[in-house]
């Protein structure tokens, strides 16, 4: 047989070359990020904060606008009124081959004013979760009595679904005690059939897993909501608290969930612990930060880890933002410290106030350890990098929403300060255990106060980063950017070839066949295609998404006699 040739992703091309003596690997380098499309909402206006939140899955985004004022309820409703101060909404996006499109405007199913319904979105597949951390109704469990407001700041969860390309509220979820004033919603989570939700003002004294909630002698010490689904109807799983709760340390500040991983951060949490699992029971650290991972085994959830800073201070922030994928979650920390710049570089010192700083953990079998510390390519005092984080398979994102540079686009001038608050956002690239910077991303049209980065998402190598600041009276999908006479209006921007791309491997069936194997980003759709040269034509041999473990197999039981060449594609 004559030799088989393999490619990855068409911009990070692999090639690997098997012959009758063995396999040879060679990568050729990096394609640059570029920005694929400019994003504003429907009804775009000043004040909406649209940007707020973001999140991705495949070809479908939302965008949170929690200042949004419309007094619509549902999907699609009248956007023109402004006729609930501040109720918020949620905007769906899709691709269409390159183009990009919005396919739904979502609101409440109880639309009130001050809700900020968007302060909080999460996607997986045609599931979307918005949280409404100011809601006020005294409902508990799942579609409970919505119509009063007797528990001011309760907040609450809402979940919608896609059949076809309509959507349609799920479920109206709120928390097993609801409070006035514990604000459930203001982060949320789903994967799959489980959403988690966070309330970082709920105040019972319990500790880990299904403990007493029904106390509150610790004020502010904050909860997370575990929730799942069984057909079409959610039930809640789980109520999780930090494994050392006190009053104030906020737990539930962000929640993110990979599989059957869980991660709820306090980024008020006292101790002054570092590293994994160290000793949580003083107070020696005010403000420094903690971050708690729990996993399911069947149905019941136990914390498997308690993560803190390697550098663990006061006032750092760890776990101010957090995103798991499989086994690897990141922590960004937006009050760290050091003058540190790149990867794993000194971090002990503190001449670079507020800078910001994120940390990198993985887990081996059931033991979590830092794989790396981040920084900016640039940093310098008070930029913020890590007020938002990223993570899909080997590509991860951080936002710096203080960054001040003029730069716009990909890899721009980083060295100036002539764009006070504009914002930027960094990708870094693994390759094996090894974290490097791969590119340094401004807006299209950066301007001072924007604050690129506030909000960022990521889905193989796509990525979207809200600046809730930004002022044009844009409407939809790459519209006049170039003005600004609606201020705080908010964008979003979507940037396409992060990341290296799946690196494949092959390996014969020994029946004439080959198994190819690659590691994608979990629940990202992967497209194997097959050519008779490196230029084509491309056939389409099998459509899958990666489990979270992000294995992806195909065999393919008739390879043509001559050559052929292979390569994974994102549709």
């Amino acid at each position: 047989m004559k030799p088989i040739k393999l490619t990855g992703k068409i911009v990070f091309q692999l090639f690997t070359l098997v012959s009758g003596i063995g396999l040879a690997l060679m990568q050729t380098s990096h394609a640059q990020p570029v920005q694929r499309a400019y994003l504003k909402a429907s009804n775009t206006a000043s004040n909406h904060y649209f940007g707020r939140s973001v999140a991705i899955s495949g070809d479908t985004l939302v965008i949170g606008a929690t200042l949004e004022n419309s007094d619509a309820t549902g999907v699609n409703g009248d956007q023109g009124n402004n006729g609930a101060t501040n109720s918020g909404a949620a905007y769906v996006f899709v691709r269409d081959g390159t183009n990009w499109v919005q396919q739904a405007y979502l609101k409440a199913s109880n639309t009130g004013s001050n809700d900020l319904f968007g302060q909080s979105v999460a996607i997986s597949g045609n599931t979307i979760v918005v949280g409404a951390h100011q809601e006020s109704s005294s409902a508990t469990g799942v579609n409970g009595n919505q119509s009063d407001n007797s528990a001011t700041n309760s907040g609450a969860a809402y979940v919608f679904v896609r059949g076809g390309t309509n959507w349609s509220q799920q479920a109206y979820l709120k928390a097993s005690n609801t409070g006035a004033g514990d604000t459930f919603g203001g982060s949320v989570a789903v994967s799959g059939d489980t959403v988690v939700v966070g309330a970082i003002f709920e105040d019972s004294n319990a500790t880990g897993v299904n403990g007493d909630q029904n106390n509150n002698n610790a004020i502010g010490s904050g909860a997370a909501y575990v929730f799942v689904r069984s057909g079409s109807n959610w039930s809640q799983q789980a109520y999780l608290k930090a494994s050392n709760t006190r009053a104030f340390i906020s737990f539930g500040g962000e929640v993110t969930i990979s599989g059957d991983t869980v991660v709820v951060t306090t980024t008020l949490e006292n101790s002054g612990a570092t590293g994994v699992n160290g000793n949580q029971s003083d107070t020696s650290a005010f403000g420094a930060g903690a971050a708690y991972v729990f996993v399911r085994s069947g149905t019941n959830w136990s914390q498997q880890a308690y993560l803190k800073a390697s550098n663990s201070e006061m006032d750092d922030a760890f776990g101010w933002s957090a995103a798991v994928s499989g086994d690897t979650i990141v922590l960004g920390a937006n009050g760290e410290d050091s003058s540190a710049r790149g990867v794993n570089g000194n971090q002990s010192n503190n001449n670079a106030n507020n800078s910001g700083a994120a940390y990198v953990f993985t887990r081996q079998g059931t033991n979590w350890s830092q794989q790396a510390y981040l920084k900016a390519s640039n940093a310098v005092r008070d930029e913020s990098f890590g007020d938002s984080v990223a993570l899909s398979g080997d590509t991860l994102l951080v936002g710096a929403i203080h960054e001040d540079s003029n730069a716009t686009g990909v890899n721009g001038d980083q060295n100036n300060n002539n764009a006070f608050f504009s914002g930027a956002a960094y990708v870094f690239v693994r390759n094996g255990t090894n974290w490097s910077q791969q590119a340094y991303l401004k807006a299209s049209n950066t301007d001072a106060g924007d604050l690129f980065g506030v909000s960022a998402a990521l889905s193989g190598d796509a990525a979207v980063i809200g600046a809730l600041h930004e002022a044009s009276n844009g409407v939809g999908v790459d519209a006049d950017q170039s003005d600004n006479s609606a201020a705080n209006a908010g964008a979003a921007y979507i940037f396409r070839g992060l990341g290296n791309g799946p690196r494949l491997a092959l390996t014969p069936d020994g029946s004439g066949g080959y198994i190819l194997r690659f590691n994608g980003a979990p629940e990202v759709p992967y497209q194997v295609q097959r050519a008779p040269s490196v230029t084509g034509p491309w056939e389409i041999l099998a459509t899958n998404t990666a489990p979270i473990s992000g294995l992806v197999e195909f065999s393919d039981i008739n390879p043509p006699p001559a050559q052929a060449f292979y390569r994974t594609v994102q549709p």
